[in-house]
């Protein structure tokens, strides 16, 4: 009982979806660029890759924070109690002692390290700004995908339901014929069996459209509506290396990897600059107050303190090697990004080419298809043709039409996964109507590494209230 309520809940889902795609007045009409838009905006794992990138500015924050002076306080509070003998006799030496001291100290020079690391990290954040675009396209293509997959799979799902309404007719037909003598009981049969099939392969065609609701909901952040033929598209380049061309300048995986290779380098200077010395300025300011008397200390220094690492077993050195061997593994990993890109956009390409074509073949399969069924189908009124002649002619019919959704829906999305192959499937380039997220306003408000009492500090803490994140 309760496998039979599924099965009629999920096919009441299907059916009501088929009739709003097929009844675009019955319901408010969703275009493509709805569904990509509300996957921006609902999207998981966008917000977990801006909280990456929040994170790598806050590094920003911290090497800035290395330029600037350390200042710290310290206090203590000290009982002491013993005995001591001496030529005069025994003495006690109970008292109490208090103390407070503020001590500061500022890097004055080490070999650049400190700006070095600096430097890495906004690389570092531009990076992974690179990184974060990758995600949107991650993300807007998988909703082309669910979009065109939940639209084809409807469509497919009408066409068995036509196929069904044609069989049965047919073997209407059958039978009819079958009553006057003019077929065997073998055509009536044929028809039944084709017809059993027929809802076979609804069933599944259901399930399918199903499946596809159910990522749909998951790509997007809801349930499709009434999902309109997205527009006529237009090869974003004139030919395949022109497409190359404007992903190696565009393509933010590419651009992410020229960061990490700048960063990289920058890691070898800093590794090379570990054995210049280090000068500090340091301040001390202090007082200590005894209890048992009134004998009280105020005192202050400042001064220049110098020192440099002259033997550590070898680790700097190999430091520095290890910080070589990282640069040349982003060098390489940059030209194997370049390669892999190229790869992909020249695929990308060939499959648009190849859904193209494959449109115009299977719209000219369907013309001969249709005429085919059309002329069977009268000549087994005159006892020209078989049932299992009709029943051959209207399944060819019916292969070439799913073939034609299905091609359809090729061609789409091989366009926008040349699109994303190129670096160009991005909130910016497609113009949707979405609040975008602009990366760049939180590095501003940290860049400088605001202290708490500042005003700029304070109106970062309420930015971070105002997103949940504190």
């Amino acid at each position: 009982m309760r496998i039979t309520q599924i099965r009629t809940a999920v096919a009441a889902g299907v059916a009501g979806l088929c009739l709003a795609l097929a009844n675009p007045g019955g319901a408010q009409a969703e275009t493509l660029s709805d569904a990509m838009a509300d996957a921006y905006k609902s999207s998981g794992l966008l917000e977990q890759n801006r909280a990456v990138l929040r994170a790598a500015d806050e590094d920003v924050a911290v090497a800035v924070s290395n330029l600037r002076p350390v200042l710290r306080w310290v206090g203590d509070v000290t009982r002491q109690f013993g005995e001591a003998r001496n030529a005069v006799g025994e003495q006690g030496l109970e008292g109490s002692s208090v103390s407070m001291a503020l001590t500061a100290e500022l890097v004055l020079w080490n070999g650049g390290r400190n700006q070095m690391r600096v430097d890495i990290a906004k690389e570092t954040v531009l990076g992974t700004r690179q990184a974060l675009i990758g995600v949107e396209q991650q993300v807007l293509q998988r909703a082309v995908q669910a979009y065109m997959d939940v639209r084809s799979r409807s469509e497919i799902v009408q066409l068995r339901q036509n196929n069904i309404r044609v069989i049965t007719q047919e073997l209407r037909a059958a039978n009819d014929r079958f009553e006057v003598g003019e077929v065997t009981r073998t055509d009536v049969a044929l028809a039944q069996a084709r017809l059993a099939e027929a809802r076979s392969n609804l069933a599944q065609a259901e399930g399918d459209l199903a499946i596809a609701i159910e990522d749909f909901r998951f790509a997007v952040g809801r349930a499709p509506g009434n999902l309109t033929q997205p527009p006529a598209m237009q090869l974003p380049a004139r030919n395949v290396d022109a497409a190359k061309a404007v992903a190696m300048r565009r393509h933010p995986d590419i651009l992410r990897a020229q960061f990490e290779v700048t960063a990289a380098d920058l890691g070898v200077l800093l590794a090379r600059a570990a054995t210049q010395p280090e000068v500090s300025l340091t301040g001390r300011l202090g007082v200590t107050e005894n209890f048992s008397s009134d004998n009280f200390t105020r005192s202050g220094s400042v001064g220049i303190q110098t020192g440099s690492v002259i033997y550590q077993g070898g680790q700097l050195r190999a430091l520095s090697r290890r910080a070589i061997a990282q640069r040349d593994a982003q060098r390489g990993a940059l030209l194997e990004t370049q390669r892999t890109i190229a790869q992909n956009v020249g695929r990308a390409y060939a499959q648009v080419q190849v859904a193209q074509a494959a449109i115009e073949a299977v719209d000219e399969q369907i013309r001969a298809a249709r005429v085919a069924f059309d002329g069977v189908r009268e000549e087994a009124t005159l006892g020209a043709r078989t049932t299992l002649d009709v029943l051959n002619a209207e399944q060819e019919l019916l292969n070439a039409q799913a073939s034609r959704i299905t091609a359809a829906s090729n061609e789409y999305t091989a366009y926008y996964a040349l699109l994303r192959a190129m670096g160009l499937l991005t909130v910016d380039n497609l113009n949707l109507r979405v609040p975008q997220y602009d990366p760049t306003e939180y590095y501003n408000m940290v860049r400088d590494a605001p202290s708490a009492i500042s005003q700029q500090g304070r109106q970062l803490d309420r930015v971070l209230q105002s997103i949940g994140r504190q």
